[in-house]
């Protein structure tokens, strides 16, 4: 007599060459995508790290994925394919990005920054940032350089990994959320994390060298548990997601204080850079809208300038 063979649900926690690592109730397994999902044209990845999927599980810790729920948001990357565009998944069903620059040491560059914030405004991601290194800056400075986008509706944490200042909060925001992690390097994310939950930032860091470190080398994707719930994952390569799939008058829409004086405007066409009646270089100018925010806007619709 054949045993039954039991649907067991979980979320794919690690991604490496065609094998997944799910988190189920009854541990944890490593799978191999059933066949029959890999029938048909395919134009995005079928399974990544994040999806929620039903598995059946084999001897040796082994399993097979037998189908992967609808995804409730996605960061993708866009890559041409000579059959047409393809959707890479690099995390699914996030809560959140979370974005961590340094108030000095290195400096901060706004213009990383906003291309970050308009990749998650495009992609519809909650964007958290966390400003660390306060112990080398005095508060006031911190906020004169990232405050005005509290203003905007991003959360702002102001946090030193030297002091501890700012880390109940960020551990917080963490929490029972699944956190997409980047931002620039040698900016403390690491420590940041080791200080949330010791040993994190070590394995993260781990796993990020392992990645995009030369033409062939395999990468990992891989999701880290929180102790009180949730989890954290790595993503050294978002500042190279593309947006060349993004139309040049559609930029603008990925500037929430941008979008409500676009029908304002004297020319529908208008490009905010210097055509007459502008009520978005009106906003510049009177100070609603704020100076760097505007110069980059200009660099990603009009420059070539690499952020």
């Amino acid at each position: 007599m054949t045993e039954r063979t039991v649907s067991l649900p979980g979320t794919i926690v690690r991604a490496q060459s065609g094998f997944y690592d799910v988190e189920t109730e009854a541990g944890r397994l490593v799978c191999r995508l059933r066949g029959r999902l890999k029938r048909g044209q395919v134009r995005c990845d079928i399974a990544a790290v994040g999806d929620r999927v039903m598995v059946t599980a084999a001897p040796g810790g082994t399993g097979a994925i037998e189908s992967v729920a609808e995804r409730q948001r996605a960061l993708v990357r866009i890559a041409p394919d000579p059959k047409g565009n393809y959707q890479q998944v690099l995390l699914a069903n996030l809560d959140q990005v979370v974005l961590v620059f340094a108030s000095a040491r290195p400096d901060p560059h706004l213009g990383m920054l906003d291309r970050f914030l308009v990749i998650t405004e495009k992609q519809k991601i909650p964007a958290l940032i966390v400003v660390n290194k306060l112990d080398l800056t005095s508060d006031e400075q911190a906020r004169s350089i990232f405050g005005h986008y509290e203003a905007l509706g991003y959360p702002l944490i102001f946090a030193s990994a030297h002091t501890g200042e700012g880390i109940n909060l960020l551990r917080q925001h963490l929490q029972g959320k699944l956190s997409a992690l980047s931002g620039p390097s040698g900016v403390g994310k690491s420590s940041l994390l080791n200080l949330v939950q010791p040993g994190l930032g070590l394995s993260v860091h781990e796993v990020s060298q392992m990645t995009g470190k030369g033409r062939h080398t395999t990468v990992v994707r891989e999701l880290f548990p929180l102790t009180g719930g949730g989890y954290v994952a790595d993503m050294p390569g978002i500042k190279a997601l593309s947006l060349w799939d993004t139309q040049p008058e559609e930029l603008v829409g990925y500037f929430p204080e941008f979008r409500p004086l676009v029908e304002q405007c004297q020319f529908n066409d208008c490009g905010h850079k210097d055509e007459p009646g502008c009520a978005v270089r009106c906003a510049v100018e009177d100070g609603r809208i704020h100076p760097e925010r505007y110069h980059s806007y200009l660099k990603l619709r009009y420059g070539e300038e690499e952020y």
